[in-house]
C-alpha cells in the first residue's frame, strides 16, 4: 500500500512508497498526519509535480470497493463494510425520546417541525449515502484526485425476482398484478402461498393448528416484511425455544435473496451524483454501469469482487497491483442503557433448567383457541432471579481499540471483570487494565482481514 503525502503548507502531493515514507519519518523530514489512509506531512518540501489520479468506486449497500490509481501505479485499494444497525439505532432513540416526553409536563402538540425537506430519504439510506461521500472526501483531502468514476445502476426488482423464481419477465400490466394481487393482507398472501400448512411440521387448520406468520430472517438482523422472508408455522412450532440456536426455526433462509442493495442504489443514485458534483467541482465525475464493468473484468481476466470491480473502472489499469485492505465501520458507543436477564426455573417434566421465556403461558394462543398448552404450570423453584440492569459506567477500553502492552501494540476485544481487566488478541490473553496504555481508539473504521 502506498502512503499519501502532503507538503509543509498542506498541498496534496503524489503518494510515495512505504519504504521511502519510513525513511522520511526516521530522518525527521516528515511527520504522521493521518491513519486512514496513512498520510505523512513533509517538514521541508512545499510543492511538487502532480500526475492525473483517479478514484474508482464500486458503490453498494453493505460493501464498497475503492481503487485509487494512476497510469503506472495503484496507490490504494480497499473494501469498506458499512453499518447495518441504523434502523435499530433510530428505534432505540425514538423509545428514549418517548420515555422522556412521558416524564415531562404536558405540552400542546405542534406541527410546524414535521415537514420533510425536498429530496428527503429514510435515515438508514441517508446514512449509507453519506458514507460514500465521506469516503471520497477523506481520500481527496490527502491525494490530488482529478477524476472520479462511480458504478451506479438502475435496478428493476420485479425483473430480478422473476429471474430468481424462474418466471417470465413482467410486461405491462404485470407490474400492477404482483404476487399479492387480489389478496387483501400480507398474512393471507403468505398462508395462500404455503397452502395453509405449517412449513415446519406439516399441520393444517384441519388438524387444529393455529397458524402464525414467522419472519425467517429476524427484523433485528435486517430482515424485511417481504413475502419471501415470511413463512407459515403453527402454534406448536412458533415458540421462543425454536427461535434460539438448535431450534426448529433457527437458521432458516429466505426463499429469495434480499434486494435491499438494488432498491438502495435505485433510490440514491442521482442524489449521490449531484452531491458529489456540488462538493467536488474541480473533479471530473463519471458514471458507469454493471454491464460495462463486467465486460471490462472479462477482458482483463479478473475474478468478481468489489475491489476488482473498482479496479477495472476508469481509464487507468496499471500492471502491478497492491494488497487490498478491508475496513469495517464500528460504532464505538452502545446507547443501550438497560439490559434484561431472564430468570431460570427447574422444569418439572425433566428436571432441567429453563428460562422464563421458554416456560411461557401462551396467553395469545389460548385467546384464539383453548387447546394450547400453558407451559407456565411446569415451573418449579426459581434457580436464578431475573433482573434489569442499568449501565452506570463506560469502560475506557472498547473492542478493537489499539493498546500498548509490554512495548507492543495489541488489539483488544474489550473489558471484563467489571472493567478491571482487558482481553487481548489474538491469543485472548487477559491482563490488568493498569498495565496497558491506550494507543488509538477504534471509533469509525478499523482494519480487518478478509474471511
Amino acid at each position: 500500500m502506498s502512503v499519501a503525502v502532503i507538503s509543509k503548507t498542506g498541498e496534496r502531493l503524489m503518494p510515495t512508497s512505504e519504504y521511502r515514507a519510513r525513511k522520511l519519518l526516521k530522518s525527521g523530514k516528515a511527520i504522521k498526519y493521518s491513519y486512514h489512509p496513512f498520510t505523512i506531512q513533509l517538514t521541508e518540501r512545499k510543492t511538487g509535480n502532480i500526475q492525473p489520479i483517479e478514484l474508482c468506486m464500486d458503490t453498494g449497500y453493505i460493501h464498497i470497493g475503492i481503487s485509487v490509481k494512476s497510469e503506472k501505479h495503484e496507490y490504494l485499494t480497499e473494501q469498506i463494510d458499512t453499518l447495518t444497525d441504523e434502523r435499530s439505532r433510530h428505534n432505540a432513540r425514538r423509545m428514549y425520546r418517548s420515555q422522556r416526553r412521558n416524564r415531562k409536563r404536558y405540552r400542546q402538540p405542534r406541527f410546524n417541525n414535521r415537514k420533510k425537506d425536498k429530496g428527503w430519504i429514510a435515515p438508514s439510506l441517508e446514512h449509507k449515502k453519506n458514507i460514500h461521500v465521506q469516503t471520497i472526501s477523506r481520500i481527496n483531502n490527502v491525494m490530488p484526485l482529478t477524476d472520479i468514476t462511480m458504478e451506479m445502476g438502475n435496478f428493476d426488482t420485479q425483473v430480478l425476482k422473476a429471474k430468481e423464481e424462474g418466471r417470465p419477465l413482467p410486461q405491462g400490466v404485470d407490474y400492477q398484478h404482483g404476487e399479492r394481487y387480489s389478496i387483501a393482507t400480507l398474512r393471507e398472501a403468505v398462508f395462500a402461498r404455503d397452502g395453509y400448512k405449517c412449513q415446519c411440521c406439516g399441520r393444517t387448520i384441519k388438524d387444529g393448528a393455529i397458524l402464525h406468520v414467522h419472519h425467517i430472517k429476524y427484523r433485528s438482523q435486517g430482515g424485511t416484511n417481504s413475502i419471501s422472508n415470511l413463512a407459515t408455522v403453527c402454534d406448536k412450532c412458533h415458540t421462543p425455544k425454536n427461535h434460539k440456536p438448535g431450534g426448529k426455526l433457527y437458521g432458516w433462509k429466505p426463499k429469495l435473496p434480499s434486494f435491499k442493495g438494488a432498491t438502495f442504489m435505485t433510490t440514491i443514485r442521482w442524489q449521490l451524483y449531484n452531491e458529489a458534483k456540488a462538493l467536488f467541482p474541480d473533479i471530473d465525475i463519471h458514471i458507469t454501469y454493471g454491464a460495462a464493468t463486467k465486460e471490462r473484468r472479462r477482458e482483463l481476466n479478473i475474478d468478481k469482487s468489489h475491489i476488482n470491480d473498482a479496479f477495472v473502472m476508469g481509464q487507468f489499469h496499471p500492471r502491478h497491483r497492491i494488497k487490498a485492505v478491508l475496513y469495517k465501520k464500528k460504532r464505538r458507543n452502545n446507547r443501550c442503557l438497560e439490559k434484561f436477564y431472564d430468570a431460570k426455573y427447574i422444569d418439572s417434566r425433566d428436571g432441567k433448567k429453563r428460562s422464563g421465556q421458554e416456560l411461557f403461558n401462551g396467553r395469545i394462543n389460548r385467546n384464539h383457541k383453548k387447546n394450547s398448552e400453558n407451559l407456565h404450570q411446569y415451573r418449579l423453584q426459581k434457580v436464578t432471579a431475573g433482573k434489569r440492569t442499568v449501565r452506570k459506567q463506560h469502560y475506557s477500553v472498547q473492542p478493537h481499540d489499539i493498546i500498548i502492552y509490554e512495548s507492543r501494540k495489541r488489539e483488544t476485544t474489550g473489558c471484563h471483570c467489571n472493567g478491571a481487566r482487558v482481553m487481548l488478541l489474538p491469543d485472548k490473553k487477559s491482563v490488568s487494565i493498569k498495565k496497558i496504555k491506550i494507543y488509538r481508539y477504534a471509533g469509525g473504521y478499523f482494519k480487518s482481514t478478509f474471511n
